[in-house]
């Protein structure tokens, strides 16, 4: 340890950091069987059945957020299956099954994110033929399924149809609407929810009292609502916290990791309360510099606004906001992540939207601050005067908060809105979508990488590609980069696209527009860039083939005819 000096600090950290025995308490606790798997009782009745009635499906999804046991929940299951002795918790853990489960060739996870080629479903399909070495069922668990390509969904189908008796798939997702149809309809489905407050603080309870943790109670309440649902996120920010060895307390928690206690939130709806402005401004000030998380803080300001609401409609002398103003401020404060992009500080939109709700002193009548925190006593409030304004902000079109467009990227929009249009079609959009995980992958400016990663490929002809993003900054940003977006498309897969990005408000129409127009028998033609101004009406679809040619541009699933 010479590298290091004489400093004794620095040894001892390292030697404590270094012991290669050590496992984060995520893996340690992970569920052995189903009486240790939380949260999902409905879901782990029926597996026990099945197995207790001997009716093992040959395929199964378990969907549902990140941390609440899907992929536990499989190996469990898959443990359970292949079990000599099985139990009502499933597994017994004392065959030899059981304890060489590990180790086991016959259970086979797979991560689709990292393995979602064609050639890696093609070598399940050539391995499932051969019989279990050891155990009664050869398992495929497939993590984050969705992330397949189009052609290794292909490649699956028939297989997952009519798999060996000795086999059977676990597929596992987060996003399960991106998982195809014909996929779902061949599983039996379990959607995993998000595991509930107590249940995650009574597992974190056990945990800290078998790991000695010293830790307050409100600490742990504090963690398991960070984690918003997802026992792992509970136990990793418990494991952070804990390494400390020293008493865990709510004020780390809050320093750690973003957080505002409900204390905090209590204050804040009291300066409101009692029109105290100087210290609401003191307080917002505190949160920007501690980097409290802002949707943490809008999550738990409309918990309050709940419980306000709630008890302004079941006490006859509540003495707090009227129920009218809660729900529209609640309605604002919702409607702020909508409006938020990179340029704006959120802690701006929410300490505005707030001030909205003090009185202020330029009421018409003069009134105590008493009177005023009473609103439910004055005939017209002056912070209702604004509202119809405030009403329309949650179902305002973008066009109430765009900057003024470029009538040159306008003219580019329409234009190639129009020519996608031309030639756009389902196989198009399919191919384009197979290509996007792998583009995003390995896109090399990472500014701009951050501003498409979120983004969806809406429409694709053999031409033009239509990307769209719910935030209109983002999309300004992206349509500022198309030159290098394309360029590192082309080159990449060796086509000749061309794009553009547009608000999903902004598609919404425009879909409904070129809809409108199949109706009225009004057809779309190239244009050329620079654009004309005329669209050619010739040529239009016959009125009854019109759901088959949006059919052939869009998801079927999202389009509605009249």
């Amino acid at each position: 340890m010479r590298l290091f000096g004489t400093n004794p600090n620095i040894y001892d950290i390292i030697k404590s950091v270094i012991k290669m025995d050590y496992k984060v308490l995520y893996r340690k606790y992970r569920p052995t069987d189903f009486s240790s798997i939380i949260g999902q009782d409905y879901m782990i009745s029926i597996l026990r059945n099945s197995i207790k009635n001997n009716k093992i499906s040959h395929a199964y999804i378990f969907s549902g957020p990140r941390g609440t046991g899907k992929t536990s929940t499989a190996k469990v299951f898959a443990k359970a299956i292949n079990c000599l002795n099985p139990t009502e918790n499933g597994p017994c853990l004392n065959c030899e099954s059981c304890k060489n489960f590990q180790e086991n060739a016959d259970i086979i996870e797979i991560d689709a994110a990292s393995n979602n080629g064609v050639d890696e479903i093609r070598e399940i399909i050539n391995n499932i033929k051969l019989a279990p070495a050891y155990s009664k069922y050869k398992v495929y668990i497939i993590d984050e399924v969705h992330m397949l390509s189009t052609s290794a969904f292909n490649a699956l189908l028939l297989t997952l149809e009519e798999p060996p008796k000795h086999v059977v798939f676990i597929l596992a997702t987060t996003n399960i609407e991106a998982v195809p149809i014909t996929i779902l309809s061949r599983c039996q489905r379990f959607d995993f929810h998000k595991i509930s407050l107590p249940d995650i603080v009574k597992r974190l309870e056990y945990v800290v009292n078998t790991e000695k943790i010293d830790i307050d109670s409100d600490a742990l309440e504090e963690i398991a609502y960070i984690s918003d649902g997802g026992l792992r996120d509970a136990l990793s920010i418990l494991d952070q916290l804990s390494s400390n060895n020293s008493k865990v307390t709510i004020n780390e928690v809050i320093a750690h990791f973003g957080s505002v206690s409900n204390k905090q939130i209590n204050d804040l709806y009291n300066c409101l309360l009692n029109n105290n402005i100087k210290d609401f401004v003191t307080m917002m000030d505190n949160f920007k510099n501690l980097a409290i998380d802002y949707k943490l803080l809008i999550k738990k300001l409309l918990e309050k606004i709940e419980k306000e609401a709630i008890l302004c409609k079941k006490e006859n002398n509540y003495q707090g906001l009227p129920y009218n103003l809660l729900k529209d401020m609640a309605f604002e404060l919702a409607s702020i992540s909508n409006y938020i992009n990179i340029n704006i500080n959120p802690y701006l939109l929410i300490e505005i939207t707030l001030l909205n709700y003090f009185p202020g002193n330029n009421l018409k009548s003069p009134s105590s601050p008493t009177e005023i925190s009473k609103h439910n006593e004055t005939p017209v409030p002056v912070v209702n005067e604004p509202k119809p304004q405030q009403k329309e902000i949650p179902h305002s079109s973008p066009k109430n908060i765009v900057n003024p467009v470029d009538p040159e990227l306008e003219n580019l929009i329409n234009i190639r809105l129009n020519n996608c249009f031309c030639g756009a079609t389902k196989e198009n959009l399919q191919t384009i979508r197979s290509y996007w995980p792998d583009f995003i992958t390995d896109f090399s400016d990472k500014k701009i990488l951050n501003l498409i990663i979120d983004s969806n490929i809406a429409a694709a002809s053999d031409k033009i590609i239509i990307i769209t993003n719910p935030l209109e900054g983002t999309v300004n940003l992206i349509n500022k980069e198309l030159t290098k977006i394309a360029s590192e498309f082309n080159n990449k897969f060796n086509t000749s696209y061309k794009f553009i990005a547009l608000t999903d408000y902004r598609w919404q129409q425009e879909r409904q527009k070129y809809i409108n127009n199949l109706k009225n028998k009004v057809s779309y033609t190239y244009m050329e860039e620079p654009p004309s101004d005329q669209t050619s009406e010739k040529n239009s679809p016959p009125i009854d083939s019109i759901e088959k040619v949006a059919l052939d541009i869009f998801d079927k699933d999202k389009i509605e005819i009249e």
